[in-house]
This record gives structure tokens, sequence and C-alpha cells, in this order.
């Protein structure tokens, strides 16, 4: 097996004159892999070459992959992703993967950053303070995901409101509320990192249909986990497919 001429040129597309090691150690697994990952599975979605990237960075931070998180964010920024996006990206893994995981790739993303001589601190990005947080979480998470938070605050009991009051006030006020990223984008990268992560799957339907709610329709969504199927596996793709199904049943004849 050799590795297809498409397979060549979207590699060489992210990565310019790259030298494989692995294509010296491992040339069978790695014509196998590049030929699925960057030409056999590239014909069966329709998402752009940024936005897969974007969703490919917020899949390795949910997965803990920072050795191919970074040489991933190489190829984004090579091809356009913008600085901004890609700490907006980290950012917005925060709420969702934990502090504990996402710390190691905020560091890594500096690294990235400095070898290629950008400064940092970027340009801020918020748009809320501490006064306005949570009044602005809440009015986006209700455009977002209607009156589940809403709901929330008046049903659960005394001692666990404070949950909704975090999901309005730091989930969507502190994060979902920042510029670089528009909200569509927010809502597939949310969806990406649930499907990555495994083990969240009624946060995974929600997000389902909180994307159909700001526009990702199912055909993006599929998209989505097709281009993410080489880096998470077939067991969580399959479990997302078959969630997406549940949320979204396809029309019958």
């Amino acid at each position: 097996m050799a590795i297809s001429k498409t397979a060549q040129d979207n590699h060489e597309t992210l990565f310019p004159g790259l030298k494989s090691t692995l294509k010296q150690t491992d040339p069978e697994f790695i014509e196998v892999f590049d030929n699925f990952t960057f030409d056999e599975v590239l014909k069966y979605q329709d998402l752009d070459l940024k936005l897969r990237m974007k969703l490919t960075l917020a899949s390795l931070i949910a997965m803990q992959c920072l050795n191919e998180y970074k040489a991933m964010l190489n190829g984004a920024l090579n091809i356009g992703v913008t600085p901004v996006e890609v700490k907006e990206i980290v950012y917005q893994a925060v709420p969702y993967v934990g502090l504990g995981k996402v710390f190691d790739f905020l560091h890594g993303t500096n690294e990235v950053f400095k070898d290629r001589g950008i400064d940092v601190p970027l340009e801020g990005q918020s748009t809320t303070t501490p006064e306005t947080r949570y009044d602005k979480g809440l009015e986006t998470v209700r455009g977002i995901v209607g009156d589940t938070v809403d709901n929330m605050l008046a049903n659960s009991p005394e001692n666990q409101k404070h949950f909704a009051t975090f999901l309005a006030d730091n989930c969507f006020g502190d994060y979902y509320t920042r510029k670089g990223l528009d909200t569509k984008t927010r809502e597939l990268l949310t969806f990406t990192m649930l499907i990555s992560m495994g083990g969240a799957d009624p946060q995974v339907k929600g997000h389902i249909a909180a994307n159909q709610n700001v526009g990702n329709d199912k055909k993006t969504l599929i998209s989505a986990v097709t281009v993410l199927l080489p880096f998470i596996g077939y067991p969580r793709s399959l479990t997302a497919l078959s969630l997406l199904n549940e949320v979204i049943p396809e029309p019958k004849d």
C-alpha cells in the first residue's frame, strides 16, 4: 500500500515540508492512518478545513493527547486558524473537561506560540464584568438551550441551586459570552469535547439539541463525528452516532 496523492496533498497543506519519523519506523501504520484520515474520511464530510482543525484540537484536549495536540496546533496555525481562536478553544474546554485536564494544554499552547514568535497575552476577549456575567450568561443560555437553567433554578433543592447559578454565570457567562468564536462554533466544539471524553451521554443529547437551536444541523454533526473518528475511535464515534439518531431521528421512508 502507498499513501495516496490526496492524502499526501492534504497532509502537506497542514504540515509543509514535515519529515515524519513514524514514516521511517512504522511505514505500514502511517500508510493506513494517513490514507484513512487525510483521504477516505474526508469524502464523507463537508466541514471546511479550519473548522475541522478547531474540532480536532478540542477533541485532543478532551482526550488528554498533549503531544498530538501540539502537532495539530502547528497544522492549525499553518492553515490560518488564529491564535485568538486557539486560545478560545482551550478556554472553552474548561467548563466541560475541567481545569485539571486543560491546564497542561494552556501551557502547551503557550510553548507553541513562543516557538512561532506569537506574543502573549493576546488581546482580551471578555465581554462581561463580575456585575454582568450572571445576567448575560442567563440570556446566552436561554438562547442556546431554552429554559433549562431557569427550570433548574426553580425546581432544584435549595442545597443544589448553586449548580444552576454556576451554569449561568460561569459556564455561559464567563465563556460563551467571549469574543473570538461565534456561538455556532462554540456549541460544535462542546459537542466535540463531550463525545471525545465519553461518559457524558445525557449532556451529549442536550448539546445535540442545542446545536440544532444555534443552526448546526444533523449533517454538520455527522460530519464532525466522521472527521473525529480516526482520533477518538469507533466506540465513541458509534455512541455519538446512536445519540444523534435518538435526538434527531432519520426521516422514515
